[in-house]
């Protein structure tokens, strides 16, 4: 016997089969537009004959648009509008529901998915969208050898690997054959159920690019991208801006409603601000919270508020002396004062973090104490530990705000007056985004701040990707490895009973809570501000936001 599931039951499928994503239900919260009501009409139009541009300001450039090849959010903040993924979610919410595929099935065992793809579709390049497409997209990313496997160092494509369990040959690979069984339709078969698996298959980074633009692009792809979304690309000026257009022959009949979006790269929150009051751009992100009552107040702009879906936080390579020591990592903990940080920087839109995971996913672990801000018991365990005459660390900090944290040289200057109390000097070191990125995922840091940002709702995403072994030298940036912990990702993974995964991931929180790969410092509600004459933009958690139904009123 098969289930098949129409559009009208798909909550019920991510109930039975993946983790709805909801405050209080096990995922992130919806976003929300700063007291106001959440529902605007979409329905309208401009009223105008004249040409609908909007312009986007965001803190960095893209690193690549070939989005399965990276995981920093502003460049699937543009891919999510230029590609579609066989499944979607929700424009407020991490709840699955159609995207390219419009029904599914799934076996009784839980081993075999079969997807029925959308009909009449076509690529930017005007190729058609089928099933074949859908497999090589797959069967790149699986397979390093493939020659549409572009990379030049490492995996080619390492949230693959993290959200499927590997690569093709390897032992956890989850997916164990791919069938296209007609033009239309075609069949995903596991090796083992997966308990994530449909909240992964709507993930923006398993879009589907065009076979067509592979073979003619090559590994250029990522600054050619072509997919079926609802606009396509024009040009990418380095550091500047990305200018997308309406494609014609979108899917959805109507959509999208603008007919030029593009995304403009200003460093500086208060410069983005003054942008937006000035008229140059229409929407911005990474909004200063200390900017947010003033633009509640303001005639002409809306503040957006999204749900608390990320984390911030103060890496350690433990693979580095003398953050190899466990003891000297819990001191670092206890010496950084993570509440300071929140009421200093974020104005009541964040909380400080305790575990890794935001408190409104499936699993979070309230029954853990954080680490207390305790300057003296910090010197007590470096003493412990043999390095009570003074250590000397490097800090990189990286150089664009992020949703989970506007200011880091604010951030870092904390830091570095925390770490000094207790006998710690750091060096602050600074890199561009891109080489940033890079730098810390070959090892090169010791002390550093990033941050994640949910981009499925599921607690595999933060676990599996920053933290699991296999991931080293890739989002792992801290090397860390614990084989229990590993284990226990791995069962959490592969368990479909929700209760069941609950308690594991509480389990993993509580070995990491012990071994302090990191300081988890904030879980922020972000903030994105908009002149009043932009209509139909709803903010999404994962921070890519849909902009299909989003118009300017003129």
């Amino acid at each position: 016997m098969k289930w098949k599931y129409s559009f009208l039951v798909t909550l019920m499928l991510a109930f039975l089969f993946m983790i709805a994503a909801c405050s209080g239900d096990g995922g992130a919260d919806t976003a929300s537009t700063d007291g106001e009501s959440e529902e605007e009409n979409t329905e309208g139009d401009s009223g105008s004959d004249e040409e609908q541009v909007l312009v986007y300001a965001r803190g960095g450039d893209s690193t690549s648009l070939d989005f399965a090849s990276v995981s920093d959010g502003e460049s699937s903040r543009v891919t999510k509008n230029i590609y579609d993924s066989l499944l979607d979610y929700e424009r407020d919410s991490f709840d699955v529901v159609p995207g390219l595929a419009h029904d599914w099935e799934v076996s009784d065992d839980g081993l075999k998915y079969t997807f029925h793809l959308e009909e009449g579709v076509t690529f930017h390049d005007g190729t058609d969208f089928n099933a074949e497409a859908v497999k090589i997209n797959f069967e790149r990313w699986a397979d390093p050898e493939h020659e549409y496997a572009f990379k030049d160092e490492g995996y080619a494509y390492p949230l693959y690997g993290t959200m499927f369990g590997g690569y093709k040959g390897d032992e956890d690979h989850i997916i164990k054959e791919i069938n296209v069984v007609n033009d239309y339709e075609i069949e995903f078969v596991l090796k083992e159920p997966q308990g994530s698996f449909l909240q992964n298959m709507a993930m923006h980074y398993f879009a589907i690019t065009s076979p067509a633009a592979l073979e003619k692009y090559g590994p250029d792809i990522g600054e050619n991208p072509v997919g079926t979304g609802p606009f396509q690309f024009v040009s990418w000026t380095k550091d500047d801006q990305i200018v997308l257009e309406k494609f014609e022959d979108y899917r959805k009949d109507g959509l999208p409603k603008l007919d030029k979006l593009i995304y403009e790269v200003i460093p500086e929150n208060s410069a983005r601000l003054i942008a937006l009051r000035s008229g140059d751009v229409d929407i911005i992100d990474g909004v200063n919270p200390d900017d947010a009552s003033g633009i509640k107040s303001e005639d002409g702009l809306k503040l957006y508020v999204r749900g608390e879906n990320n984390v911030g936080y103060l890496g350690m390579n433990v693979e580095k002396e003398p953050l190899d020591d466990k003891l000297v990592r819990q001191a670092i903990n206890h010496a950084v004062d993570n509440e300071s940080i929140v009421e200093a920087l974020y104005a009541g839109y964040a909380t400080p973090a305790v575990n890794l995971i935001p408190p409104n996913y499936m699993g979070y672990n309230d029954e853990i104490e954080g680490y207390e801000y305790d300057p003296e018991r910090a010197k007590e365990l470096l003493a412990e530990a043999g390095k009570d005459d003074g250590l000397e660390l490097d800090l990189w900090v990286m150089p664009v705000s992020r949703p989970y944290m506007p200011d880091p040289e604010t951030v870092a200057e904390i830091v570095q007056n925390n770490l000094k109390e207790v006998g710690i000097k750091t060096n602050i070191v600074r890199e561009e985004w891109a080489p940033y990125l890079e730098k810390t995922s070959q090892g090169e840091q010791e002390l550093f701040l990033l941050g994640w940002s949910g981009s499925n709702g599921d607690p595999d995403y933060f676990f599996g990707s920053l933290l699991h072994g296999d991931n080293i030298g890739g989002e792992n940036r801290s090397f860390y490895q614990n084989e229990k912990v590993d284990e226990l990702i791995d069962q959490a993974a592969t368990e479909i009973d929700q209760d069941k995964r609950a308690e594991l991931y509480k389990e993993i929180q509580t070995l990491l809570h012990e071994d302090a790969p990191g300081v988890n410092l904030v879980h922020s509600t972000p903030l994105a501000a908009a002149k009043s004459a932009v209509k139909g933009f709803i903010p999404h958690p994962s921070t890519n936001d849909p902009m299909e139904e989003v118009y300017m009123e003129n």
